[in-house]
This record gives structure tokens, sequence and C-alpha cells, in this order.
């Protein structure tokens, strides 16, 4: 038994000697850098937060070390500095200081001497949250050494994050398709787990999945209810005015939603934030109704798209204008065209330009106080813009999105009872626009002409997302109507009650039983269970409104 312990453990700290062989960089100096996650059960003086780790920087040599660092969803960020490990006090006895540092994202570690900026190495490596790590820097002339002091120190591996990763999405894949549940349960914090939080720039998780896909859902609910409107008798006219009202009804929710100090007096004009979720959504169903209605009053019933192409040569020319604004609008003291966050981005060069001409027209069309002032960019660029991911560009993406939606819709209601054809035309336009996106994005994060980008809603953004929802209608649309495996319960009451239940789940977030005390609120499982709790009461209170035919619409 103790020969098998014995051959496991010298198997796996061969496998990590050679893990970190592969990465590390080695100068033609004489130092030895090495890590290892060797317990430090002592750490008093600060208590680990969700999504760190502790890092203890032991220096024998005889000058003082600068250990900076970069995250790897950084795109061309500089180095920020995470502090100075002093000169060894006497030569065998090392120096040592602690540091706290983000296990989020794989980072890169850089070491310089000082006063010079002479790089010594450089080590990227991925931090286990509420590890313990030491590491040393040593004089080395023989590099034979190497593996064997290795194998010394690295002796185990802190539990990782992305153990909790996979756990989730084996527990919880179906939620991805019901859009306004999941988006409750991100709002809520999901756990507070980085892959439920927002990109901090280009890229996705889970949560830039959740608010596209509802205005593409909204969109095809808007064809199907005006279709049956319009079939009950209702006049063109007075749809229009219906429109008109309920989306400044949205509009208006959604300003007194995102500014909760109304609760505590007075609203302050001078910070109001005007853009918002509610906000964006009046907007695109506004323009994709009046587009619907308007578009079938001059044209003759037809075949899908043809149908409706005026309404097409509307929304690509909104679509032409986006892109003219974005890529041509001059912006002061930043390039024509840029799609970055700012801050510490792009290597610096241009810290105030977070979004570009997205960012640029918000500011100047509606002032800096009435944006958001806390962008996701802050996390990992440090900008220090306002930038709102709810801004006036971006809504007319939001327009693109929706009408997409509507599309779907459309295919529903020209083939109705045909499978065949509604499936086939949906995967096909779930393969057109999964094509543009790849030609747009070059199939990387930030190499592509336009990256996927949620903060500025970006057109490969659309695409990307309205190929996943094209794909995913596939398949809630077999399995429900086509197949009957599934009814949609018990999903389908908070969609009979989606206005009560987003205003509702913002109103009362801090409210029990939505939120409670905890005994511990760095524990990703206690957050985890209260937004699940709270998730759940609100799908049990729309199943209540269901059962009660309590219906609230605007």
């Amino acid at each position: 038994m103790a020969k098998k312990k014995l051959k496991k453990n010298f198997s796996y700290v061969f496998l990590c000697c050679l893990h970190f062989l592969m990465h590390f960089y080695l100068p033609a100096h004489p130092v030895l850098l090495f890590l290892t996650p060797a317990g430090f059960p002592h750490h008093k003086h600060r208590r680990l937060k969700m999504d760190e780790a502790f890092l203890t920087v032991k220096n024998e040599l005889d000058t003082e070390v600068v250990v900076s660092w970069v995250s790897e969803h950084c795109y061309q960020c500089l180095y920020q500095q995470l502090g100075v490990a002093p000169a060894a006090p006497s030569l065998g006895q090392p120096s040592s200081v602690d540091f706290i540092v983000s296990t989020q994202h794989e980072i890169t570690l850089q070491l310089n001497r000082t006063p010079a900026t002479q790089e010594l190495c450089t080590l990227p490596f991925h931090f286990g949250e509420h590890g313990n790590y030491s590491l040393w820097v040593k004089n080395l002339n023989d590099r034979s050494l190497m593996c064997r002091v290795l194998s010394v120190w690295i002796s185990y591996s802190p539990l990782s994050s992305c153990k909790a990763f996979f756990l989730m999405f084996i527990l919880f894949p179906f939620l991805v398709s019901i859009s306004l549940v999941i988006m409750v349960f991100v709002n809520y914090g999901a756990g507070r787990y980085w892959f439920f939080k927002h990109e901090s720039w280009n890229g996705l998780t889970v949560a830039d999945l959740v608010f596209p896909w509802f205005v593409f859902i909204m969109g095809t609910s808007t064809a199907l209810s005006i279709n049956a409107s319009l079939r009950a008798g209702s006049t063109r006219s007075s749809l229009l005015r219906k429109v008109v009202w309920r989306s400044l009804q949205l509009f208006i929710i959604g300003v007194f939603i995102i500014n909760p100090n109304y609760c505590q007096g007075p609203l302050s004009w001078a910070n109001l934030r005007i853009p918002g979720v509610l906000q964006r959504l009046a907007w695109s169903y506004l323009v994709v109704a009046c587009l619907d209605l308007l578009v079938d009053a001059w044209w003759s019933p037809g075949l899908d798209i043809l149908l409706y192409w005026p309404a097409w040569l509307c929304v690509l020319l909104l679509e032409i204008i986006w892109l003219c604004l974005t890529f041509l609008l001059p912006v002061p003291n930043c390039p024509t065209g840029y799609l970055g966050p700012g801050g510490i981005g792009d290597m610096g060069l241009y810290a105030n330009c977070t979004g570009g001409a997205a960012g640029f027209i918000d500011r100047w069309l509606l002032g800096e106080n009435h944006i958001y002032q806390t962008p996701s960019s802050r996390v990992i660029y440090a900008t220090d813009m306002p930038y709102d991911p709810e801004g006036v560009l971006g809504s007319i993406s939001s327009v693109l999105m929706a009408y997409l939606g509507l599309q779907a819709g459309k295919i529903i209601l020209h083939y109705r009872d045909v499978h065949t054809s509604i499936i086939s035309r949906f995967l096909i336009w779930g393969l057109i626009l999964g094509v543009l996106s790849a030609v747009l994005t070059k199939c990387s994060r930030d190499q592509g002409f336009i990256p996927v980008n949620k903060n500025l809603w970006s057109l490969s953004y659309v695409t990307t997302l309205a190929c996943f929802a094209f794909v995913l209608l596939v398949l809630v649309y077999y399995t429900v109507d086509v197949r009957k495996w599934w009814s949609g319960a018990p999903f389908y009451y908070p969609g009979m009650n989606s206005i009560l239940v987003y205003v509702g789940h913002e109103v009362f977030e801090e409210y029990f039983p939505f939120r409670w005390r905890m005994a511990n609120n760095q524990s990703h499982a206690e957050h985890l269970t209260q937004n699940l709790v709270a998730t759940s009461c609100w799908v049990f209170i729309s199943y209540v409104l269901y059962r009660k035919k309590i219906f609230w619409k605007i």
C-alpha cells in the first residue's frame, strides 16, 4: 500500500515538474524561479474572499524583486505591480512577502530587478481558489538541479473553481434555454462564480447569453401576438397606439428599476441613469412592432422573407448606420474605429477611450453622470471611464436581434404544422448567421474584424447569439411542439408574467426570502443556495399567479 502511494505521489510530482518546465522562461541569468502550493495555514491578517489565493514570494537574491501580473483575459495589457520582494538579508536566508492574487483566470507573473527594469523571468499560472502558494527566486548556476528541487516542493494542488464549473453545467444545462429564469438567476449572483458574470470585454460567458435571447424571444412573441390581434379584428392603428403606449410604460418602469434610491428619498436628477435593460427592450419592441405593422399594411402575403423585404431593408439600413458610426465617427483623443476597453488595455495607450464611438455618443448625448458608472471592463482592464452596456449605439444592434426573432415567428406562422419546413429554415438561418460570425471574428476572441462583445452589442455578438438562438429554438420546438416530450413546465409559468417577475426580482432583491444574512459570505456554496432559492421562489410565485389566472401585462 505504501509503495503504491509513493509511486502515485512520484508520478504526480513528475507530471507537475514537466508542467512547470513547459511554462518556464529561463533567461541567461543564474536565477531559478519555481512555484509551489505547499500549505501556509496561518494568514490571519487577511481573510481570503471568493476567487482569491495567497501567494508568498521568497527572494534569495541580493537585490529587490518587483512582482507584477497581468490576466490572460486582458488583451494587450500593461503589467500591474503586485508588490516588491525585499532583498535577502543574508546568504541562504530568503526574504518573504505575502500577496493576494486572483484565481478567476490564468495570470502571468513577471519578476523584475529594481531599481533597473531588467526582467528576470515570467511565469503563467492559474491559481486555485483559496490556495496557498510559494514563489521562490533563487540563484542557480547548475540547471540540472531544477527537477530535483521542483520534485521536493510541489506536493499538492488546492481545489480549483473549475471543478465547480463543470458541476454547475451538469446540474443546470436546461436553464440556459429558459431566458427569463436564468436572467433572474444571473442577476441574483448565480453563486458568484466568474463564469456567471459578464465578460470584462471581448468574449462570452453564460451571463452574456441571457439578454439577447430575451430580445430574440420578444421579437418572436411580437410576431405571434400581432398576428393573433389582427385575426381577432383589431385595426393596425389601434395596435400601433398600444405599441407606443406599452413601449413608453416599459421605458418609465425601467428608469425606476435601475435607480433604486427612490425607496430612500427623492431621486437625484444629477446622476439619474437613463439607459437600462427595460429601456432597451422598449426601444427594440417599438421599432420591430412598428415595422411589422406598417410593412404588412402595404405588402400582400407571400413566402417567408420575401414578404417582409421592406422591413428587412430598414433593419439593414439601421445596421449600416451602426457600422458607420462605430468605425467612421471621429472620437477626440482616440483612434477612429476603436473597439477596445481603454484602461490598461492596448498597452495603456487609450486609457480614456472605453467603448470608442459607443461610449463617446453616450457621454455626449446623455452625459457621464447619466450612464452606468461601474462597467464590467473595470474588473480586468482597470478602466476609469463610465460606460453603459445598454447605451444608445448598441440599441441599433438590439433591433437586429429582435427582428431576427420576429423572423422566427413569421416562419412559424407561414409554415404552421409543417414541422420539417420550420426546422429546416431555423437551421438554415442558424448556419448563415454562424458563418457570418466566423468571418467577422476569425474564430477568435480578440483577433477578428469585429469581436464578440456584449458591452458594445457588436454585430458579431448579435449574429453569434442569434445563431445559438435559432439552434436552441429547433431543440425546444422539436421537444415541446413536435414530439411533445416536455410541456415547458415549470418555466412556462414565469413567461406568463414576465414583466412582474423581472420587476419583482429587482425591487425585492434585498428582502427575505430572496436574500438573508449568510454565515460565510465568501462561500460560493452559500451564495449558490441563496440564489437558487430566490429564483425558485419567483418560479413558484408565477405558478400560483398562473393557477389563479392573474397576469400582469402592460
